[in-house]
């Protein structure tokens, strides 16, 4: 039975920038990244050393505390070189690609013939397994945890988001052999978030369908969540996306390891914004015909405006990543800054500006913050109308900078993720970066109580 919800609360974020329904190019990138930090508490140990040969779906990391959980090569080719930061962090291990897309044979299987240890042992060694999130604190999913449910979101709210239906529309048979095999490895009901449209994923079968209907951050699991079946204390759900159930269909239907996806390139610095064909790990140099020869002045964000991450020009693609987003660097001076009476151009929630009055419009944006850091004053209440989900956030957020664990499990540290709080930092006056202080709590629980 379908269950209808309508948020009342949130913000859709006026920006231009949205990719045009069509595959502009599939891009077969001559350098690819494998990079660990992808990953929430993975403690990366090389498989790997330079000059190795690898096919798709070759394990190239494992995680020291889980060695069963394996990161796998998302093309075939050979190790270019390993990448290390500060005190020799691993950063990435860089693979030249030889556009062969060989892959290893882990064998097409029927879900309906596997039983729960034999789905478990094939997506572990396959290294589709990191698709699998679990909450809270948004961690890798624990192999020998039991959640007491499966959460997926079929649409993104976000600005400029991936439209899952142009997407993925073709993918619904390998999306329902993941929702099968989770169903079996878990035991537990499976919830699919819907929109309001009607979408290819509405027949999809196994699952309790729930439609949202409202502004982002709608199409967050997280928020889903807290509106389906609320995490508490000492309670595991886990969370995939429709693309981690397509790469995991594809994997049990052929038998090989296929992470390709369409990707969005959006934003307003995109010369050309529409989708392409790639993997995980490219190269931002391979995107210059979207931005242009000189990537100066340009702030390449690894997903969305609000809760993206700024690689730079010389970044690469996330393992999860869906979309890229090409903003102009805010560094030129304002004259007399917000005091000016007619600001027409600038987009504000608060009706600040006379923009209010054409709620129609879109906005070039850039990075600017059109502030400095402030005094964090703000009532709760003014948070709040951009957050559809039972929380304080204004007082989570300060427990967080204070490290209080008992506040922050009072207030709703288990329910979120940074990604659920990014529209009050969006509208924040106090220019306060509350995503990093939710992230900040979240190391904390995990070292002190995971």
């Amino acid at each position: 039975m379908s269950q209808n919800i309508v948020l009342k609360k949130g913000l859709d974020v006026p920006i231009t920038g949205a990719a045009d329904l069509r595959v502009a190019k599939t891009m077969v990138p001559d350098v690819v990244a494998v990079k660990p930090t992808d990953f929430k508490g993975f403690a990366p140990r090389l498989l790997v050393k330079e000059g190795d040969r690898v096919l798709c779906g070759s394990p190239v990391l494992a995680d020291k505390k889980n060695p069963d959980i394996l990161i796998a090569s998302p093309v075939s080719g050979t190790v270019r070189a390993i990448v290390r930061g500060d005190k020799r962090k691993l950063l990435a291990v860089l693979i030249d690609n030889d556009g062969r897309r060989e892959s290893l044979d882990f064998g097409k299987c029927s879900v309906k013939e596997l039983d729960a240890a034999q789905i478990r042992e094939k997506l572990l060694a396959s290294g589709v397994w990191p698709w699998i999130i679990q909450r809270p604190y948004g961690i890798l999913a624990d192999p020998a945890a039991t959640p007491k449910a499966v959460f997926i979101s079929a649409f993104d709210s976000a600005p400029l988001a991936p439209d899952y239906a142009f997407t993925l529309g073709t993918e619904s048979a390998n999306i329902q052999t993941g929702i099968d095999a989770l169903a079996r490895l878990t035991g537990a009901p499976v919830h699919l978030g819907l929109p309001a449209v009607q979408t290819p994923f509405d027949k999809l079968e196994n699952v309790l369908t729930h439609r949202f209907q409202g502004k982002h951050p709608a199409g967050n699991v997280g928020v889903q969540i807290s509106h389906i079946d609320p995490i508490c204390k000492g309670e595991t759900v886990w969370t995939t996306s429709l693309l981690g159930l397509a790469v995991i269909g594809r994997l049990l239907n052929t038998g090989r390891y296929n992470a390709l996806r369409k990707l969005a390139v959006t934003g307003p610095m995109a010369i050309e914004a529409a989708y392409i064909e790639t993997v995980p790990g490219t190269s931002m140099k391979d995107f210059a015909p979207y931005y242009g020869a000189d990537p100066e002045g340009i702030r390449f964000v690894d997903g969305n405006v609000l809760t993206g991450e700024n690689v730079g020009a010389d970044g690469y693609l996330g393992y999860f990543s869906q979309q890229l987003t090409l903003l102009r660097e805010g560094v030129e001076p304002e004259l007399l800054g917000w005091i000016r009476p007619i600001r027409y151009r600038q987009f504000s929630t608060d009706h600040s500006y006379f923009s209010w009055l054409m709620p129609w419009r879109k906005y070039d944006m850039d990075t600017n913050l059109h502030g400095g850091a402030r005094a964090f004053l703000m009532n709760d209440g003014y948070y709040a109308k951009v957050l559809p989900m039972d929380i304080y956030p204004i007082f989570l957020a300060k427990a967080c900078l204070a490290g209080d664990i008992d506040k922050m499990e009072k207030f709703g540290i288990y329910e979120v993720l940074p990604e659920d709080l990014a529209t009050c930092e969006f509208i924040d006056p106090s220019k306060n970066n509350i995503q990093e202080m939710i992230a900040q709590g979240i190391d904390l629980m995990l070292t002190e109580m995971a």
